[in-house]
Order: C-alpha cells, then sequence, then structure tokens
C-alpha cells in the first residue's frame, strides 16, 4: 500500500472529525449564556461579517459600521437567555433581525437628511438616473435599481428611516414581505404599506434628475 496516500486519508478522515466536532450556534449559545466568554468569542467570529454587511447597507463611514456590530453582539450577549426560549429561530436569523433593528434605531437618532447627499452624486450617477426614468417611465423598476447600486447610500439619506430599511431589505438584502414582518415585528399589511410609501418618496427623490 501507498504509504503517502494511506496518511493523506488518515489527515482527510482527521479533518472532517475536527468540522463535524465543532459545536453548533446553539450549543455555543448555551456555553455562553453560563459565561463561556470563549464560546461567545466564537460566535462573535462567525457571525462578525454577516452584521457587517448589514451595518454597511445603512452606514458609509467604517467607525459607524463598527459601533453598529459592537453594538448589535452587545445586545445580542444581554439577550441570549431570549434566543434560548425561541429554539424554532436560527442563531444567524436572530441575530439579523437585531442588526437591523440596531441599524434602524441609529438611523431614527441621527434623524438626519443631509443636503449634499445630492450633490454627491457623480456625472455619470445622474446620466444613468436620467436614462433609466426615461426608458423605465411609469414601470417601477428604477427605484429597485437605484437601490441596489452604489446610489443607495446617497439617495436612500433623503428617506426617513422607515422607508430606508424596508427598501434595503427588499432590494439589497432581497428579504420576502414575510420575512421583513418577522425581523421588524411589524404586520405583513405594514410592511406592504410602508414599501409602497417608500418606494414612492424614492420616485420623488429620482425624479429631480429629470
Amino acid at each position: 500500500m501507498d504509504e503517502t496516500a494511506d496518511k493523506s486519508g488518515y489527515a482527510t478522515l482527521e479533518e472532517s472529525a475536527q468540522k463535524s466536532a465543532a459545536p453548533s450556534d446553539t450549543e455555543l449559545v448555551t456555553r455562553a449564556s453560563k459565561g463561556d466568554e470563549q464560546a461567545f468569542e466564537e460566535l462573535f467570529n462567525r457571525h462578525r461579517r454577516r452584521v457587517a454587511l448589514i451595518a454597511s447597507r445603512f452606514f458609509r463611514r467604517p467607525e459607524q459600521i463598527e459601533e453598529i456590530v459592537q453594538e448589535s453582539f452587545t445586545k445580542a450577549y444581554f439577550a441570549l437567555e431570549d434566543f434560548s426560549n425561541q429554539q424554532e429561530t436560527s442563531f444567524a436569523a436572530w441575530l439579523a433581525r437585531i442588526s437591523f433593528n440596531t441599524c434602524y434605531d441609529e438611523l431614527r437618532r441621527l434623524k438626519r437628511r443631509p443636503e449634499s447627499s445630492m450633490s454627491e452624486v457623480s456625472e455619470e450617477e445622474a446620466s444613468w438616473l436620467k436614462e433609466q426614468l426615461r426608458v423605465e417611465g411609469a414601470a417601477g423598476n428604477i427605484e429597485s435599481a437605484a437601490v441596489a447600486r452604489d446610489l443607495a447610500s446617497k439617495l436612500l439619506s433623503r428617506l426617513s428611516p422607515e422607508d430606508r430599511l424596508v427598501l434595503v431589505m427588499l432590494d439589497v438584502e432581497g428579504l420576502s414581505v414575510s420575512e421583513i414582518a418577522r425581523l421588524t415585528g411589524w404586520s405583513i399589511s405594514k410592511v406592504k404599506v410602508r414599501a409602497h410609501r417608500a418606494r414612492a418618496s424614492l420616485r420623488r427623490v429620482l425624479e429631480r434628475f429629470l
């Protein structure tokens, strides 16, 4: 028998065993809720990038994103008992809800609509918007396209926190109405109404380019 191949096989089996032996998020939550700091650190390392991504949908500066990450995990840490009582929800989904709500709270706290935000739109971006508005007309697709581009932070800064939240969830995160309702605690009808109003508000911002 090829000794090299044999050792390689054992190495593969060992790696697989190590992966399968990795504790689940639920197991880590149980340990962390009992004071195991390393368990919570593992949760932080596993999910930090996702929380940072959510934060980056709403905020542009690195320090703002980092603040949202820290605040979200702090809230999660002190609410681990709540997660333990909701075993039907994955830790990732539970943490995402906390993260979105943390972003929403920060947007409400800031409550700013900088007049400079529209002037930050480049000439190329402005031309793209004008062309899309001309082509799409009343079709309504321009709002989703604009939010999905890098223009999002510049355009959405003119909207209310509620409008920004629902549009990012719908058009950037690609979440369904029912998923948004679950994450925000809103009713499905409220999500639908808010989405309709948000798109109307965004269109009014976009039409300034006509």
